[in-house]
């Protein structure tokens, strides 16, 4: 699925500049950064209320392409101008993580599982 139909899809808001047409794989959604960790795939999408540079980080690490921020959290400048140098995109959207979930999966975006990256297990 493309950043923009997600964009769309959740009534959010760009907070920074983003390639639309970025094929987004999975999202996950978590405020715990190992959490994050955890379940990233590479080029996903995160939903989160945490607004701190941190997720930044962790998202560059993790390799996710994209941060949105929910229940109309809006990221202090200090992390719109980290995201901007990391060029990851940022948005915002006034509704709940745990609707936006639904949303999301509704529409047919998977969840990153842990299980797509390490096979079957047997």
């Amino acid at each position: 699925m493309k950043l923009g139909e997600i964009v769309s899809i959740v009534e959010g808001t760009l907070l920074t500049d983003a390639d639309l047409d970025m094929e987004i794989p999975c999202a996950g959604a978590a405020d715990l950064m190992s959490d994050v960790l955890a379940f990233a795939e590479p080029g996903s999408i995160l939903l989160t209320g945490l607004c701190n540079p941190q997720v930044v980080r962790t998202v560059e690490m993790a390799d996710i392409a994209a941060i949105i921020f929910v229940r109309s959290k809006h990221p202090p400048p200090e992390t719109v101008a980290l995201a901007k140098e990391k060029g990851i995109p940022l948005a915002t959207t006034p509704h709940t993580m745990f609707e936006m979930c639904g949303r999301l999966y509704q529409v047919g975006l998977r969840g990153c599982d842990i299980s797509c990256r390490i096979g079957p297990v047997g």
